[in-house]
């Protein structure tokens, strides 16, 4: 009877269950869309136009098909394996259906929303640490390859990942392991599994290594800021509740993204005289990749100490010691995924298990468990020495853990991929790009004397020629 002093659209009925927030549900849907967006179109744009123009529509392309079939392959079997019943410390049971209406109605294993929205959210994410992965092999990769890549690596490298750190029956988050919203299922992961599969596929065309001109800088900028404003979702979501946490998190996100973005400007302005385009989207993406592990654990004075870090140690491990080391130099990493995830993450992990706050850790993982999630910093402040060693040793043990499993992973994976199909294009794929590949370029104007010879859309729609007038316009 109590439900008759209620407002209507509050009372609970069979589409709004008693343990559901709606505000916590639009807001988690929203979040989940805003992190789709950074994929489709954020970064098949980048991708697109930040490449050399005979790459732009695989690079497209690439980044287009693994959100596709990353959607396919979780509701399949990929959500059960990172967030189901445990089988293993690691990995979980494919004991539930993810698309049986019962499960999508019910309540999620955290927050109060349906595990629809749970399911949606967390494939954003998949989808996305895919998709960086891509940039590291651009302009080289078979296509029927990556194809195979995707669903393999998702469902033997990322499930695991995911399972240890997110899920509650994961021995990572068991062990109190930080991170707040992907630096290490995410960004470590993609960074290492990327540049460990540049190194089996190998290096581009030496002409395209040598000159790599975007083929269109202004629209490049356009993709880099839907995957800024995008980061709103991807960290405001991870509390699973619109908290103070939530807006404590989107806040330190963007400080630390634009301190990072003045920071390697300036340091390109210093070193080469020039303020490079390219070099403050570098800036923008190392700030909001190192903050996602912390973002809502560190207060607002360690994002602008995390941008300053993020905006000058990925720059200088990309700018000098690339240059300077053996190994570094071997490896093919065609957008330096490398150094903006993988290096950003792993300073970004280590931030967190020095600069989280405690009360913020617990109001985000919600426990009063005092020997965790205290940063090192802080347990010098208050004479818990052990507890903030005890928290950097637990973020140290996860680095170690996400790049050893994904170095194995990988390597495995791309070695099966070898005895199917090739990993790299042919020399004539290679030497032509787009137009050999998939019969279609970025950029075909009418009157420029070509036409899409090998094109589906010429087959199918039977495009001609147009008539020309004397003047040379269509008639």
């Amino acid at each position: 009877m109590a439900y008759l002093y209620l407002p209507r659209n509050h009372q609970p009925d069979d589409s709004n269950p008693q343990w559901m927030n709606k505000a916590d549900n639009a807001w988690q849907l929203t979040s989940a869309t805003l992190v789709g967006l950074q994929s489709v179109p954020g970064l098949v744009i980048l991708y697109g136009s930040i490449v050399k123009k005979k790459w732009a529509l695989n690079s497209a392309l690439m980044a287009l098909y693994a959100f596709a079939a990353v959607l396919v392959c979780w509701v399949g079997w990929g959500y059960q394996l990172a967030f189901g019943d445990t089988l293993v410390p690691f990995l979980g049971k494919t004991n539930i259906d993810a698309l049986e209406q019962k499960f999508l109605m019910s309540q999620a294993f955290v927050g109060k929303f349906p595990n629809a929205s749970m399911v949606y959210f967390q494939f954003v994410f998949a989808a996305i640490t895919l998709i960086l992965i891509a940039g590291a092999l651009l302009g080289r990769m078979n296509f029927i390859a990556w194809m195979l890549f995707v669903p393999l690596w998702l469902t033997f490298s990322y499930t695991v990942g995911a399972f240890s750190i997110w899920c509650p029956q994961g021995w990572l988050f068991r062990m109190g392991v930080i991170d707040y919203s992907g630096g290490f299922v995410i960004h470590l992961s993609s960074g290492v599994a990327g540049f460990t599969a540049a190194y089996w596929v190998g290096p581009r065309a030496p002409r395209d290594r040598e000159r790599f001109p975007p083929n269109n800088i202004l629209l490049m900028l356009a993709g880099a800021g839907i995957l800024w404003m995008g980061w709103t979702g991807f960290n405001g979501g991870d509390p699973y509740v619109a908290s103070l946490d939530a807006s404590f998190a989107v806040l330190n996100t963007h400080v630390c993204a634009a301190m990072s973005l003045l920071t390697w400007l300036m340091l390109d302005i210093l070193f080469y005289e020039k303020p490079s385009v390219i070099g403050a989207t570098q800036g923008m993406i190392t700030g909001l990749v190192c903050i996602t592990p912390a973002a809502g654990v560190v207060q607002g004075w360690a994002a602008v100490l995390m941008g300053l870090m993020s905006g000058s140690i990925p720059w200088f491990s990309m700018m000098f010691l690339h240059k300077k080391l053996w190994f570094l130099k071997q490896v093919d990493d065609t957008m330096a995924v490398f150094h903006t995830h993988a290096v950003a993450g792993t300073l970004g992990a280590i931030l967190a298990g020095v600069l989280a706050n405690p009360r913020l850790g617990r109001i985000f993982y919600m426990v009063d468990d005092w020997p965790k999630y205290i940063g090192l910093a802080y347990g010098i402040q208050s004479g818990k020495y052990n507890a903030g060693l005890r928290q950097l040793g637990v973020q140290l043990i996860g680095i170690g853990f996400v790049f050893i499993w994904n170095v194995v992973s990988t390597s495995v994976i791309c070695l099966l991929i070898r005895v199917v199909v090739p990993l790299r294009m042919t020399e004539e794929e290679v030497s032509e790009g787009d137009n050999a590949v998939h019969g279609e370029e970025a950029y075909a104007l009418w009157g420029d004397g070509e036409k899409f010879d090998n094109s589906k859309l010429q087959l199918v729609h039977e495009i001609e020629e147009p008539q020309l007038s004397k003047s040379g316009y269509g008639l």
